[in-house]
């Protein structure tokens, strides 16, 4: 098959492009290697890519409407995911406007060249910043979700309802998925594993926020991308409506559907911290600091509507995932510049 990916030399996408050229699939990798990280990251994974004959990047900004649409044309793709995003929910503070351009301009571009391309099956990186500071746990995706905490969470809400606009009117059948805390190997280094292994290694202290009084429904990478990659095959129809409402998301008036993706094992930031100091065999200096701005005391995913859809739920064992990406960082850590 034939698939446009969005966020290519990101985290994610990453990951998925590879696994879906090991795959035997065609991959149009569209990126803008925005400085928001190390460049260098972004370059190496797309390098990686490369390897594939199959695969074939363009280097552009989702706000550049004209050299997006004309990637996607010339894609002819079947199934179009946008994973690329302005992350980072502490960014948001800083910079809200990148997120306002990339989030809700770039995802209405790439609704837009959907209903021209007419594809089978439109994919949405969501996030469950959404969620905000919900009190009740897990958190399903039939909750309540209009308080967000942050303007990243709120753009990313203001992208699924966009999205399920465009699939009434345009009959675009759209799956949003939600993502909760993905680490592993070349993950960001804004996110908290990677500031962690690098200052831990080089006997720096790592930051703790909330006093440790936080936790985090973690996600392996390659589980994420093993449940993407089965969603995508589900299609959101009358025909696949599940029997059970109360986990149910599919829309009565369009063919969109929003899915949780991770495993529904919270743990805490303190567990988290000792699992990393495992993995290194050497502990942290730990600096203890106040909760955050727009961060949320836990995250907790009901894995329920994604296991009825596709018979999968992450559940990697947190320690194996960290070793991973730890083995990973101290292969690639002077290449990198770390």
């Amino acid at each position: 098959m034939r698939y446009f990916i969005t966020g290519t030399a990101g985290f994610i996408g990453f990951h998925l492009a590879r696994r879906l050229l090991q795959e035997g699939h065609d991959v149009t990798g569209f990126d803008g290697l925005t400085p928001y990280y190390n460049i260098k990251l972004k370059e190496m994974r797309h390098a990686a890519l490369s390897q594939f004959p199959a695969f074939k990047p363009v280097i552009s900004m989702l706000e550049d409407r004209p050299a997006l649409e004309s990637a996607v044309l010339a894609a002819k793709p079947d199934i179009l995911i946008h994973l690329a995003a302005q992350a980072g929910v502490r960014y948001s503070l800083e910079n809200p406007e990148a997120y306002l351009r990339s989030n809700v301009e770039g995802s209405w571009n790439i609704m837009e060249i959907a209903r021209r391309v007419d594809v089978r099956h439109l994919m949405l990186a969501s996030t469950s910043s959404i969620y905000g500071a919900n009190e009740t746990v897990p958190f399903r995706e039939t909750d309540r979700a209009d308080e967000p905490l942050t303007i990243y969470a709120a753009t990313k809400k203001s992208m699924e309802l966009m999205a399920h606009s465009y699939a009434h009117l345009h009959k675009i059948p759209t799956t949003a998925f939600r993502f909760f805390t993905v680490y592993g190997p070349w993950g960001r280094p804004d996110m908290a594993l990677f500031k962690f292994t690098k200052n831990m290694l080089e006997d720096q202290p790592i930051e703790i926020y909330g006093e440790g009084n936080m936790s985090r429904d973690f996600t392996y990478i390659d589980d994420l991308i093993e449940a993407i990659v089965r969603l995508s095959a589900i299609t959101p129809s009358e025909e696949n409506r599940l029997d059970d409402a109360g986990i149910e998301t599919l829309s009565r008036q369009a063919p969109f559907r929003v899915v949780n993706i991770g495993g529904g094992q919270p743990v805490s930031l303190m567990n988290f911290v000792e699992t990393v100091e495992k993995a290194l065999g050497r502990p942290a200096i730990r600096k203890m600091l106040a909760m955050q701005k727009g961060d949320v005391p836990r995250t907790f995913a009901a894995p329920d509507l994604l296991v009825a859809l596709t018979g999968y739920k992450p559940d990697t064992p947190l320690d194996v995932g960290v070793k991973a990406f730890v083995d990973w960082y101290l292969d690639v850590r002077g290449e990198l510049g770390a």
